[in-house]
């Protein structure tokens, strides 16, 4: 195709998530109290205040707009990966769907680990830190601000093995390379728990950046179990009229 179709399909799968993304966030948006009670549960007995006109409804908008991102990333993965996949080799495709697969099973269990892990850690020291000063009243707005971009900061962190993956399968690093960067990774991850987590609490920031480390050393080890594979899948033998 000439470069101008590529430009035209990229825009067109552009589009086609952006309308995604809109049209999830309005079936969220229908569904939004709910939704707003399940992200009040981690706070336990703290109550919410609204502190000024229509704080809700933006809110609800907000809430809206993350739940319809997060339900449309399969579809947006799909689409770029459509237009990527024609310029792969048949080998490195057999790759993708794997790939594909763990960054879905990778972010919801980013999502899990905030929920059940970051935030409730957060919570607890945010909370006792003041807790003989001060009464918890807290902006229902803030409140949910520290909640989604903590648990959507999480699931992208947890990409890291399928960034790790792909740029293994298009031959760009291998698995040597990667696990001799180990140093420059946890100094990476140490600032990344830093600067993710909305809360400065010393717990949220070391039980990201473990997990980062972690999931950089599960990427290695998939890295390198995807060279293996391709060495052992046969290449396409060369067609005649290609030889002569």
């Amino acid at each position: 195709m000439p470069l101008v179709d590529h430009l035209e399909e990229l825009r067109q799968r552009v589009l086609r998530s952006l309308l995604a993304v809109v049209l999830a966030a309005g079936l969220c948006l229908l569904l939004v109290k709910p939704l707003v009670k399940l992200l009040e549960a981690p706070a336990g007995s703290i109550r919410f205040l609204q502190l000024a006109p229509g704080e809700f409804l933006f809110v609800s908008i907000k809430v809206a707009g993350y739940a319809g991102l997060t339900s449309a990333l399969p579809f947006m993965i799909y689409q770029g990966l459509a237009f990527v996949i024609p310029g792969l080799t048949k080998s490195e495709r057999r790759l993708i769907a794997p790939a594909v697969a763990g960054s879905a099973l990778l972010f919801l269990a980013g999502l899990a680990f905030a929920w059940w892990a970051l935030i409730p850690a957060a919570l607890k020291f945010l909370v006792n830190y003041g807790a003989d000063v001060v009464e918890p009243l807290w902006s229902i707005e803030r409140y949910l601000d520290f909640v989604l971009v903590l648990m959507l900061a999480t699931g992208l962190a947890f990409q890291v093995p399928v960034l790790q993956l792909l740029l293994g399968i298009l031959g760009l690093v291998n698995w040597r390379q990667m696990l001799s960067a180990w140093r420059a990774v946890v100094m990476t991850s140490a600032l990344a728990g830093a600067v993710l987590t909305p809360s400065t609490d010393p717990i949220t920031m070391l039980l990201l950046s473990s997990a980062i480390t972690i999931l950089f050393l599960l990427g290695v080890g998939l890295v390198a179990i995807s060279e293996q594979v391709k060495e052992q899948i046969p290449q396409s033998p060369t067609p005649p009229s290609a030889q002569s």
